[in-house]
């Protein structure tokens, strides 16, 4: 028998493991890694913060640097989220095993292999072209990964062109973001170097395995929701092709019984999911705005020929397209609890007899209530809501900007 994390986690297994976040099989050696991990992320956002004790507190200065350290503390907070969830990681892996074992219909196992297939197979070309919100996502990983390689070229291009163009003045070397490491930098660079790249490849390995696996969950939720109105659709169906004196109502209960099990399932595994980590979340939000804002204002305020302004870019655009796929995310969920009451409104109730009709509008009356991915009880994660976060970003921003004229 084919394990659940082998069938529908491969891909998300393999990158967990990549930065010690895989919930199973947790060695010495993981520890150790979660260990380093940690301190590397940590000790760069001291050496950024540091600054402020040997230079001059100004303006620009303090905009520079937390544009940068509020997306480091982003990727910090998300990584430790899944350390301290790494329990709840697990029980919901286990309950994606334990409602896929209870599917016996075809078209059902169908319908999951399809979304979490969506999810695993997000590399390849062909889901590129027909699949916008992976598209979007493999665009926001290849920026923010190339941010290490971009940092790197740019720090270590002099002494490539001392070893190719056999250039003999002597010049000095200077890492590109702004740190204090209370050591001769030039004696020390390359350490340095490896630093602060280290964790910014840490960061970018954090992002693609907790998102990506974030992502997997939602989207089996997505399948379940889906099931629940295949379910009813499918019932309705097979009762009204019946001859009249063949139907069964206990057969149309049953199935409306199922049909709503299986939604009230995916509800519960997605209040589950985001309980598990609000508290991140609420913090992300937070940071995410603010980083969102102050890489804005480094862009306005640099020359788009100026080496610097690749940094807060790329920046803005890892951010600004993490937070549309989140709550783009967030609004599918949305759509796909209407399913099951879309399938409802549409059948054909008029041909089936008049109890069978009282739990249809019975099962109608619960979608009054609307369903999402509501974080603190404050935010539902939705394309409103993400225009929301553009719009506080604007305002933090044009706030920020009035104030430096």
């Amino acid at each position: 028998m084919i394990r659940i994390e082998d069938r529908y986690f491969s891909l998300n297994r393999v990158l967990l493991q990549l930065v010690g976040l895989w919930p199973y099989q947790k060695s010495k050696f993981v520890r150790l890694q979660l260990i380093c991990f940690f301190i590397i992320q940590i000790t760069f956002i001291m050496a950024q913060l540091t600054i402020f004790m040997t230079a001059k507190c100004t303006a620009d200065l303090v905009i520079k640097i937390f544009s940068l350290t509020f997306g480091i503390i982003c990727l910090t907070i998300t990584y430790n989220s899944f350390v301290v969830n790494s329990e709840n990681v697990k029980y919901l892996i286990e309950q994606v095993e334990q409602i896929c074992d209870d599917l016996k219909d075809k078209n059902e196992i169908a319908i999951v292999e399809k979304y979490i297939e969506a999810m695993q197979n997000f590399i390849v070309y062909y889901l590129l072209l027909n699949n916008i919100n992976v598209f979007l996502n493999v665009c926001c990983l290849v920026l923010s990964g190339s941010v290490g390689f971009i940092l790197a070229g740019i720090e270590l291009w002099p002494d490539f062109q001392d070893l190719f163009f056999s250039v003999n003045k002597s010049r000095t070397r200077h890492l590109l973001i702004e740190t204090e490491y209370f050591i001769d930098q030039e004696k020390y660079f390359y350490l340095l170097l490896f630093h602060i790249n280290a964790s910014f490849f840490i960061g970018v390995l954090t992002l693609l395995a907790t998102g990506t696996m974030l992502h997997a969950y939602l989207q089996y939720a997505c399948g379940m929701f889906k099931i629940a109105s295949y379910r009813m659709e499918n019932t309705m169906k097979i009762y009204i092709s019946q001859d009249f004196n063949l139907r069964n109502k206990n057969f149309v209960q049953e199935g409306i019984i199922y049909a709503v099990d299986i939604h009230r399932k995916a509800m519960k595994f997605s209040d589950y999911l985001i309980s598990s980590f609000e508290v991140s979340f609420m913090f992300l939000i937070v940071f995410g705005v603010l980083t969102l804002s102050l890489n804005i204002l480094r862009i306005t305020s640099l020359k788009f020929n100026n080496g610097e302004i690749i940094i807060p870019l790329i920046a803005f655009v890892s951010c600004f397209l993490y937070m549309f796929l989140t709550n783009f995310t967030g609004q599918e969920i949305t759509n796909h609890y209407n399913y099951l009451f879309v399938a409802a409104y549409n059948a054909q109730w008029y041909m089936v007899s008049l109890h069978i009709q009282r739990l249809i509008l019975l099962l109608l009356q619960r979608s009054n209530k609307s369903f999402g991915l509501n974080i603190g009880g404050m935010y539902v994660a939705s394309i409103k809501f993400f225009a929301t976060l553009m719009n506080t970003s604007m305002s933090y921003f044009t706030v920020l900007y009035s104030m430096q004229q």
